[in-house]
């Protein structure tokens, strides 16, 4: 199991594709690391030297990922949440703050339904 940035990517996947399991990593930066450290995008990962890999390591410690760019998102939601702005607010009641409209939509981040039954009289 070939490890880079602290996990483990997969093994029968090309290279190109088994970076993108680094939280960090899409498939743009993906392209840009291999291209950086000069290994063939399209070889499988079980097929890779320990010569290649450490050179794709090299060029993935230059880039903030997987554990300190959590850490970084969850501080600046907190720095958001902590000064009370808007985003901070829908942050803290879990409503979708991008400017979507809630009246029908944005089950997934408002969550299951809490109603209340009607009481008759």
């Amino acid at each position: 199991m070939a490890r880079i940035a602290g996990v483990d990517i997969p093994r029968d996947k090309r290279v190109i594709i088994s970076l993108t399991y680094v939280y960090g990593i899409g498939k743009s930066l993906a392209a840009n690391i291999i291209e950086e450290s000069g290994v063939d995008g399209n070889t499988r990962v079980r097929d890779l030297t320990e010569d290649e890999l450490g050179k794709i390591r090299k060029v993935v410690e230059e880039f903030n990922v997987e554990g300190d760019l959590r850490r970084e998102n969850s501080l600046n939601i907190k720095r958001l949440i902590e000064i009370g702005s808007y985003r901070g607010i829908r942050h803290r009641r879990g409503l979708p703050l991008r400017g979507q409209r809630t009246k029908n939509n944005s089950r997934t981040r408002k969550g299951p339904r809490r109603t209340v039954a009607n009481k008759r009289k």
